[in-house]
């Protein structure tokens, strides 16, 4: 009786692509262990469409070919590498984790970004460490991946990341806070507040309030409230306050805003190269965005100022867009009592952004 497999594999080494395309398919429907090996010579053919075919067998056969799969991550051919990364995005198991693990540190950047996907869907928190090291890769894609692959390992991976924001490696505790920034877990809250205040380093303390606004605890605000004195921190806890949306950071953020004084930047340097524009103005600009993602309507009056500064204007605009309907009433009555064509001409601007047409609405 013919063994169909048996002239398959042997059908590999056929001099016409063609025969070795078929028969490296053809395995594929077999499904038989004894394929494996034959079908990962095959992913150094010299054609295309024979690698293509062997791809997807061995894909196919799934089970059978993950360990064979997971020693080719080594192979000295990088387009094995690359092979074999992919395939095991979608049949990698727990049996490869460790060479896995290893290849997210291949110099070849797709290797490195499917391997962080497989680790991603096979979900082990052995992985997380080196996952980690991988969102300050060079290649945005792979940060991208890796930031994926954390995000699904879950909770899982957050009893892990809390331990390693005790290092005393602080990249390596800048790079635990990225990735609870990504997963978002409560659990986190008190250690970052606590990291927050005692860190000596400020990349950490910044990358923390980041995360903070990320999760949208609203046991943040007040610690958040507090820092806002610190001239470094002041700009990125400004955006975190926004972010978690809570209407008690509103007396404080427009407080921020009303102490702009428009007439002081007069006469002065280009913004790049002048302090005042680098320092005072972009905390103001942070607020203005947080009052409208918090979107309490008793903001609106303040924004309505911050269209009379041509140093928030397009800022405040925005920020009053974001209010819809509601701001209609309160900018049609400014506009009605404003003496300054130039201030009147962007409130009807603004008016129009918020669905006013000429002859629809009368001003």
């Amino acid at each position: 009786m013919a063994d169909s497999v048996a002239e398959h594999i042997s059908a590999l080494n056929d001099n016409d692509w063609g025969v070795r395309e078929d028969a490296a398919t053809a395995l594929g429907n077999f499904q038989d262990p004894r394929s494996v090996p034959p079908l990962i010579r095959a992913l150094k053919d010299t054609d295309r469409a024979v690698r293509m075919a062997a791809t997807a067998s061995l894909t196919a056969i799934g089970e059978p070919a993950i360990l064979a799969l997971g020693h080719s991550l080594q192979d000295l051919d990088l387009n094995v590498q690359e092979i074999a990364a992919s395939i095991l995005v979608t049949i990698g198991d727990d049996r490869v984790v460790d060479a896995l693990i290893a290849a997210l540190l291949n110099p070849n950047w797709i290797v490195r970004s499917h391997s962080a996907k497989a680790l991603g869907n096979i979900g082990n928190p052995r992985a997380i460490d080196t996952l980690i090291l991988l969102l300050q890769d060079k290649v945005p894609a792979v940060r991208d991946d890796a930031g994926a692959a954390i995000a699904a390992l879950g909770e899982a991976s957050v009893s892990p990341l809390l331990d390693l924001l005790k290092d005393k490696d602080w990249r390596v505790r800048l790079h635990s806070v990225e990735a609870l920034a990504l997963l978002k877990p409560r659990a986190a809250i008190e250690p970052l507040l606590k990291l927050m205040i005692e860190d000596p380093d400020t990349a950490v303390k910044l990358e923390i309030i980041r995360a903070l606004g990320e999760i949208g605890d609203l046991h943040a605000v007040k610690p958040l409230l507090s820092i806002l004195d610190q001239p470094t921190l002041k700009t990125q806890a400004i955006t975190a306050l926004g972010k978690i949306g809570d209407p008690e950071a509103l007396p404080t953020l427009t407080k921020i805003i009303n102490s702009l004084v428009t007439k002081a930047y007069e006469g002065r340097m280009a913004a790049c190269e002048d302090n005042l524009y680098q320092e005072d103005l972009p905390p103001v600009e942070a607020a203005v965005k947080a009052l409208a993602q918090i979107g309490d309507a008793r903001a609106i009056p303040t924004l309505q100022q911050g269209l009379k500064s041509t140093l928030i204007r397009v800022e405040a605009a925005e920020a009053l867009t974001r209010f819809g309907k509601t701001a209609v009433s309160p900018l049609v009555a400014m506009y009605k009592t404003e003496t300054d064509d130039n201030i009147r001409f962007h409130v009807k601007e603004t008016l129009s952004r918020l669905g006013w047409r000429p002859g629809q609405i009368r001003l």
